[in-house]
Formats: structure tokens, sequence, C-alpha cells
């Protein structure tokens, strides 16, 4: 029997992740099928590190794949060989996908149209469209177009009540078996210092350099604001990416902090009502993500996908804008449209001193919340899904292959 091929599409970090899982769920119930893969976006570094080889040309742009949030970014990319390396990319998964028997693309319109400009059968995980965002999922007339092809055999969405919205506006091929991010999100059991007793809050500020930089400064101050008003004890733990632990010593330097070792501690905070003075820690990891999200009681974040796991997991989540090019008031707007009331937005600019007075009062308020925590579980499962998503998909990959 000759064996079968998938090349995987996608438009994003996040969506290199996404299909990283569905690949490494196939690979487990089916590891006879090969797969390739064209990141549409960024170096496809997830790929790599999941070593499915890669078939076309990549090169990260100065938006970081998010130009649709500022025009200006959409020039820098143009100016830095957007449209020439497109071209390069539709060309290479043209002519590779010809050996392959099926495409699975994860993203939006321009996943949706790398696909179809293949001409080969392909199922799609629409990970930019949820009726949560819309009140009504609004294809547009080209997505439309796309989704309705005989090309495209199934139609997998982020949520279940995006599902029925698209079964109702005639895509009968839309369906939620889970969310694949939900997936891997297993403690390891890492010890992460935890004092017993004590709230614990988790500090996710991206992993996009230079922003995760300066989202990590903003949250060091954010970090002395609550240390210096809660009338809770707390700890603090701050999920990186290896190379922002790199960046610790100049975050320190720059924020006033000390650092040794992935600890930041900044000492002589004074603490509201009383004549003492206090010392603050934040201790980093970069091989701690899942415990981290797991054992904390909030999370403070400037980023996506993290967000979206956070919330699934019933956590209530505190965000402040940043500088961007990725977290500004606008992603934060529409990602509080799309997860509902477990996250909290706080200012409509980038944080300044006011607005972290502000969310430091939120958090506060929000671990005393009980009802409210209660609501952020079931709001978690109904936004989110339970785990299990990249296998049931996984296994329908599999089934259209043997059809």
């Amino acid at each position: 029997m000759n064996s079968k091929e998938i090349l995987f599409l996608s438009n994003g970090h996040g969506e290199d992740a996404i299909n990283c899982q569905i690949v490494n769920a196939l690979r487990a119930s089916a590891p006879e099928i090969q797969v390739s893969a064209m990141p549409i976006v960024g170096d496809g570094a997830a790929y790599s590190r999941s070593t499915v080889p890669i078939i076309g040309p990549t090169s990260p742009m100065p938006s970081g794949g998010v130009f649709y949030m500022n025009p200006l970014f959409f020039l820098k990319d143009v100016r830095a060989g957007l449209l020439r390396l497109t071209w390069q990319q539709v060309k290479a998964a043209s002519a590779h996908s010809q050996q392959c028997d099926l495409v699975v693309t994860t993203g939006d319109i321009v996943a949706a149209g790398f696909a179809h400009a293949t001409g080969r059968p392909y199922i799609i995980f629409l990970s930019a469209h949820s009726t949560y965002y819309e009140g009504l999922a609004d294809l547009g007339f080209v997505l439309n177009y796309l989704l309705s092809s005989e090309q495209c055999l199934a139609i997998f969405t982020r949520d279940a009540l995006t599902a029925a919205d698209l079964n109702q506006q005639g895509f009968e091929r839309a369906i939620f078996v889970g969310n694949p991010v939900m997936d891997n999100l297993n403690a390891t059991g890492k010890d992460l210092q935890l004092k017993p007793g004590v709230r614990t809050i988790a500090l996710l500020p991206g992993s996009r350099l230079p922003e995760a930089t300066e989202n990590l400064i903003l949250l060091l101050k954010l970090v002395k604001e609550i240390a210096a008003n809660s009338t809770l004890p707390v700890q603090f733990r701050a999920a990186l990416v290896p190379s922002l632990m790199l960046e610790l010593d100049n975050i320190a330097a720059r924020s006033g902090w000390l650092h040794r070792e992935g600890k930041l501690v900044c000492q002589e905070i004074k603490q509201q009502d009383s004549e003492k003075a206090a010392t603050v820690e934040v201790i980093c990891y970069s091989d701690a993500f899942a415990d981290i999200l797991q054992q904390s009681n909030l999370v403070i974040g400037m980023t996506g996908t993290a967000i979206e796991q956070a919330v699934g997991l019933g956590k209530p989540v505190i965000t402040i804008p940043g500088n961007g090019p990725s977290f500004t008031y606008r992603f934060a707007e529409a990602q509080n449209r799309l997860l509902g009331d477990s996250v909290q937005v706080i200012g409509t600019e980038p944080a300044n001193p006011e607005i972290i007075k502000e969310a430091a009062a939120s958090v506060d308020r929000t671990l005393r919340d009980k009802k409210y925590l209660e609501t952020c579980v079931k709001n978690g499962l109904e936004r989110m899904g339970r785990s299990g998503g990249s296998s049931k998909i996984a296994d329908r990959l599999t089934k259209y292959l043997s059809d």
C-alpha cells in the first residue's frame, strides 16, 4: 500500500502550534502517514521543534503576521518582501501538494486561499472566526466561496457555538470536536517553589521579542502595585520563552529590580497601611508553562493563545494593553469578546500609571470574588471545550484518507 501524505498550512504562530498538536496526535494513531508543512507567517519554529519538514521559503515579517491590526505594519511587511515571499510560498505549496493526498490548513481567509490554490482536497481549522466575536459568523464573499468549494471536505471550528451558527448558514460540513490549544496542558510536576496557602498569580508577557520584553517591564510595574496594595498575600510566577529568559538582566536593570538565576526581586516596596517595606519576587521559568497555568489562581497576560488556554482551564484573566504590534487594546478587546467574562481588559490605551493602579485593584477584587471565580470555570468550558480535540481531528483525517 502506498504511504499517504498530508500537507499542513498555517498563517500564524498560534496556528502553527495547533497544526503541530494535530500532527502529534496523528503520529500517535497513524505513524505511517507522512506529514509536511508550509508556515505562511514567521519561520515555522513549532514545526521544526516537531520535526515536520518545511517545504517552502519562510521569513519573519516586521508585523509578526498581525498587520491587520495596523495598516502601517502591512506597509512595513510589503517593504520587507511580503508579496514576493507569498508568491513563492503559493508556488511551493501548489507544487508539493501534488504528491499529497490531503491538505490541512489552519487560520483564516489566507490559509483557506492557499489550500484552495493547490487544487487538492482540504480540511480547515477555522481558528480566526467565532460567533462569539461577531454575534453571527460573517465569513464574507471570498471565504464563503472557499469553504463552499467541493475541495473543502470539512470545517473544524474553535467552539460549538460557531459550528451551530455555520450549520444554520448552510455549511453542513462545519463541526466542533474540541480546540487543539487545550491539549498538552498537563502539569509536569515541576517544583515552582510555591508557598502553600498563598494565592498564585501567573504572568504571561507573550513570546515575540522585542514586544515581550516591553510587556514584561509593564507587568513588573503592575506587580509592584499589587504587592503594595493587595489585601491578600500573593506570589508571582512568570512563564517565559527561552529567548526572554536571556533578557532578564536587561529587564531588571531597566525596571529597578535585581535578577539572579531566573528570580526577579524588588525590595523596599511600601505597603499600604504599613510602615514596613516589603520585598516581592517574580520567579521565571521557560519550561513550566502548563504547571504555572494549572497552579495559578489568576492570570495576568499580554498574549494570545496562552490566555485562551488559561480561560479554558477556568482561570480568571486580567489584561492590560501594551504598545504592540501584537497585544494592543484592539487585540485585547477582540479577545475579550471571544473569551467572555473570564477576561477583564483594564484600560483602552497602552498601560499608564492610572491603568496599572486600576488593574492592581481588579486583581485584589477578583481574588476575593468566589462567585465570579466559579463562573470562570463554567465559562472556560463553554468557550474552549474539553481537551482531546487534536486526537479527534487526527482520527477524522485518517478516515478521510481511507475513504
